[in-house]
């Protein structure tokens, strides 16, 4: 209501909203209650303790950090409070598999290892790239002929966001 009382008059603002004027007045002279003061005070310390790991802690470290120099808060309080100051902890990135568990093979070995051709285009050789993004995991894949397989020339190549060979 303080930012629109140049263009509206408080007691009209009051009336539309359904509070007293006095009740409006005595709201902003009033402190700030007790727990907005140690929330301010927390910020402070969430905000070095942030700092002082470069960025990286979450709010699970940041609580340990905070439990370690004395203060007795609530880690779900350590994270509100991260959120409303704008500061994240960074992620791990997800492991990602990119074998099959088991001695099974995902398909049959047909050419029994041996990647050297009789003549050209008997024999092609694929190669599967898993690359992390920030976003998910993409794949680049590339196809070889045999006999071009020394000069690493792909004939061909996709990029996509599914792992599926």
């Amino acid at each position: 209501m303080s930012e629109n009382q140049a263009v509206f008059p408080i007691a009209t603002m009051c009336r539309l909203l359904g509070v007293s004027p006095s009740g409006y007045y005595a709201w902003t002279k009033r402190q700030p209650s007790r727990r907005a003061r140690t929330d301010t005070a927390l910020v402070v310390e969430i905000r070095a303790a942030h700092a002082a790991s470069r960025g990286i802690y979450g709010a699970p470290r940041i609580h340990v950090d905070l439990a370690a120099k004395g203060f007795r808060v609530g880690r779900k309080r350590v994270a509100r409070l991260m959120s409303a100051a704008g500061l994240a902890g960074v992620s791990r990135r997800k492991f990602v598999t990119t074998t099959v568990k088991g001695s099974d093979r995902q398909a049959p070995d047909l050419v029994d290892r041996n990647f050297t051709a009789e003549r050209p285009n008997l024999l092609w050789v694929a190669d599967i790239t898993y690359i992390p993004t920030s976003l998910s995991c993409g794949a680049s894949r590339r196809v070889y002929e045999s006999e071009r397989r020394p000069s690493r020339r792909p004939l061909g190549r996709a990029v996509s966001r599914v792992k599926r060979s």
